[in-house]
Parts: structure tokens; sequence; C-alpha cells
């Protein structure tokens, strides 16, 4: 048996800024990358984990990075009732060395990033695009992960800056707040051409 697998699985929670998400953060590294599953569908379609997560009647969302899973639910639960219910799942199905996330999920992510740079860093603007999505990942990102979430360049078009929050930050009403005092403050400093920074819906 190999011992480097058989050492126990840990996990606790945290809380994140959302009241309906938590973060259960495990000592193994889970995925190196970020994978947001927003519909049950695409969950099946990708991972087991994330998919047996969506069994529960009461998770709405799952996203997965690092070493830890942070799992929305249907606001009408209380976390109280379902939490070690989550917990238990996710360690077994840690320590039983099931899949996490399918290879070639990180392919297929970057094929459709692909897809999405082609136009979004296209035209004048273009060059503009690549500045605030490069902010965006290394002063902006690393923050929102502390809170068990995510945030990714969508487009630039006329001064107004789009992103998808994921994971926590997704639905969360403090990730309003982050977005308009924090996040697009530090773009007009640093960009004097961006107006605005608005939320899409992932």
């Amino acid at each position: 048996m190999n011992t480097a697998t058989s050492s126990p699985v840990m996990l606790y929670t945290e809380q994140t800024p959302n009241p309906e998400s938590l973060k259960f953060v495990t000592n193994r590294m889970l995925y190196r990358g970020t994978a947001d599953f927003k519909e049950e569908s695409f969950a099946r379609e990708w991972s087991a984990l994330a998919s047996g997560l969506f069994d529960h009647p009461f998770v709405k969302g799952v996203y997965i990075t690092n070493n830890f899973v942070t799992v929305t639910k249907e606001f009408n639960y209380e976390w109280a009732d379902i939490m070690l219910k989550l917990k238990d799942f996710i360690k077994k199905h840690v320590e039983e060395g099931n899949e996490i996330i399918k290879d070639g999920f990180a392919e297929a992510m970057e094929k459709l990033d692909a897809e999405r740079a082609a136009e979004q860093f296209t035209g004048e603007d273009g060059e503009l695009a690549r500045r605030i999505k490069e902010l965006i990942d290394t002063y902006v990102k690393p923050a929102v992960e502390m809170d068990g979430g995510n945030i990714e360049f969508k487009a630039y078009d006329k001064g107004v800056v789009h992103v998808t929050m994921q994971g926590s930050c997704s639905g969360c009403p403090s990730s309003t707040v982050t977005l308009k005092a924090g996040i697009e403050g530090m773009l007009k400093r640093m960009v004097p051409e961006v107006t605005e920074v608005v939320q899409e819906m992932g």
C-alpha cells in the first residue's frame, strides 16, 4: 500500500463572505486549476466529485481548486443540517482515491478560453483588454481565492470591464461591494480608460 496516500484525509470548513457558500478544505491537492460547476449537467460530464455533491438536493454549485471545494447551497437549507453530510461525502470520496476532475478538463477549458480570448483581444481595445486581464489575474485573483472563489475577465468594451465571479463569490452580496469598491477603483487608477466594472452571471 502506498504510504503517501494512506495518511488520513483531514477536512475542515471555513466560512466565506457568502452565507450560502462554505469552503471545505482538505490536506490533499484536489485539482491544480479551477473548476466551477454551476450546472449539474456540466458536473456530470467532468467531475465525479462534483457529480456526487449534486446528488444532494441542497447543493446548488460546486467549485474545486487546489486543496478545497466550495459548495454553494440552496437558500432554503441550513448549514447546520447539511454540513456534516457534505463533509463526510467529500472526505470519503478523497480517501477512496475517487476521481476529482476528469482528464482533459483543463484542455477543454483552455480551448474555450482561447476561443473567447480570440474575440476579447482583437480590435483597437485588444491591448487594453490584455492589460486589464493581467491586472485582474495578478492582483485580484489571489485575494478572491482566499475567500473560496474566483474571478475571470470576460471582456472590455468602451470603458466597461466585464467579469464573472465563481465559487463563493458567485451571487455573494459582498462580492458586489468588492467589485465596485476594490476592483473598479484599482482598475480605474491603473487604466484610466476604465469607467466601470460589471459582473456577468457565469
